[in-house]
C-alpha cells in the first residue's frame, strides 16, 4: 500500500516537473522508450556550499528547481527497422556537476600555453545584451553538454574579483566557441527545452545558421510544441505538406491569339485581290 502511494506521489512530481511532456511523447507515432530519471532533492547545504565556492548567488528559480530535484534527465527514442534509436534528450546538470566552464590555471601548466581567454576581445556590437567573456569578467557554469554539440551555460556577466555575482542569464556556446543568447532566466530556458522536446541541436534554432540538415529532418517529423493562435494560422504551410495541385501542375498551353476586325478585313481584301488577279489570268 505504501509503495502504491509512493508511486503515485512520484508520478505527480514527474508530471509537474515535465509539464506533461511524458504523456505527449508516449502518444506520438514512432516514439518509444521514454525515460525520466527520478532524483532526490538537493539539500540546502550543498547549494550554500556551491555559492560560497563560486562567489555567486543562484537565481531563485534555479534554487527552487534544485530543492525539488537535483538535476533533470529525460530521454526518448524512436523505432527504426524494429530497433530503438535514441533521439531526444533533456538534461539539467546536478549541483555537483554545475562546474565552471573555464577552469582556473594550474600551477603546473606552461606559462605561455594558450587558453580560452586568448579568444576574448571587446566587440561592442551595440546589441541589447553583451556576450559572455572567457576571462574574469564573466563566470560561466555548464548546465547541459548538449551531447557534444555545444554547451548551455549559466552566465554571470560584469563580474569583479572578490565580489559576489547575483544577476545571471542562460547562453548557448556552439562548437565554434561563439555565444548565443537563449533566455534571461532559468525558467524560460526550461520551457524552451521542454517545448522543443529535447530534439537534437534544438539550441541552434537561436543561432544565425540553424541546426544541421539531419536535425531539421527530425524536427520536421516531430515538430516542437510551439502553440499558435487558431484564429491566426501561419501564412506558409509546413514543410512536409504536399499540395498536389501545386506540385504536379502541368504547363498550360497558350491559346492562339484572336485577330482583330481590322486585321481580318485587310486579310479578306488581300485574298479577294489575289482571286481577281488569278481569274484575269485564266481569261487571257
Amino acid at each position: 500500500m505504501d509503495e502504491a502511494k509512493d508511486d503515485l506521489a512520484f508520478k505527480g512530481v514527474a508530471e509537474r516537473l515535465t509539464l506533461g511532456i511524458i504523456r505527449i511523447l508516449e502518444n506520438m507515432p514512432g516514439v518509444a522508450d521514454v525515460r525520466f530519471a527520478e532524483r532526490e532533492p538537493a539539500d540546502k547545504r550543498s547549494l550554500l556550499s556551491w555559492e560560497q565556492r563560486n562567489t555567486c548567488i543562484l537565481p531563485e528559480d534555479l534554487r527552487d528547481f534544485y530543492l525539488t530535484t537535483d538535476g533533470f534527465t529525460l530521454n526518448w527514442s524512436v523505432k527504426l527497422d524494429n530497433e530503438s534509436v535514441p533521439l531526444g534528450s533533456m538534461t539539467v546538470n546536478s549541483v555537483s556537476r554545475l562546474s565552471p566552464l573555464v577552469q582556473p590555471v594550474s600551477l603546473f601548466s606552461l606559462p605561455n600555453a594558450p587558453s580560452l581567454s586568448d579568444l576574448d576581445w571587446d566587440d561592442n556590437t551595440g546589441g541589447a545584451v553583451s556576450p559572455p567573456h572567457f576571462d574574469s569578467r564573466s563566470r560561466v557554469f555548464e548546465l547541459d553538454s548538449c551531447g557534444g554539440n555545444g554547451k548551455v551555460c549559466l552566465v554571470y556577466n560584469n563580474c569583479s574579483p572578490g565580489v559576489v555575482a547575483q544577476s545571471s542569464e542562460v547562453w548557448f556556446l556552439d562548437r565554434s566557441l561563439c555565444w548565443h543568447f537563449l533566455s534571461s532566466s532559468f525558467t524560460s530556458f526550461y520551457r524552451l527545452m521542454i517545448t522543443h522536446l529535447g530534439l537534437p541541436e534544438w539550441e541552434y534554432n537561436y543561432t544565425p545558421y540553424g541546426p544541421s540538415p539531419e536535425a531539421r529532418q527530425w524536427a520536421s517529423l516531430y515538430q516542437p510544441l510551439i502553440f499558435e493562435d487558431p484564429e491566426d494560422p501561419p501564412a506558409d504551410p509546413p514543410l512536409n505538406h504536399l499540395d498536389p495541385s501545386r506540385a504536379f501542375r502541368t504547363k498550360a498551353k497558350t491559346p492562339p491569339k484572336k485577330k482583330s476586325s481590322a486585321q481580318s478585313g485587310a486579310a479578306g481584301g488581300a485574298r479577294a485581290g489575289r482571286g481577281a488577279a488569278a481569274g484575269g489570268g485564266v481569261k487571257r
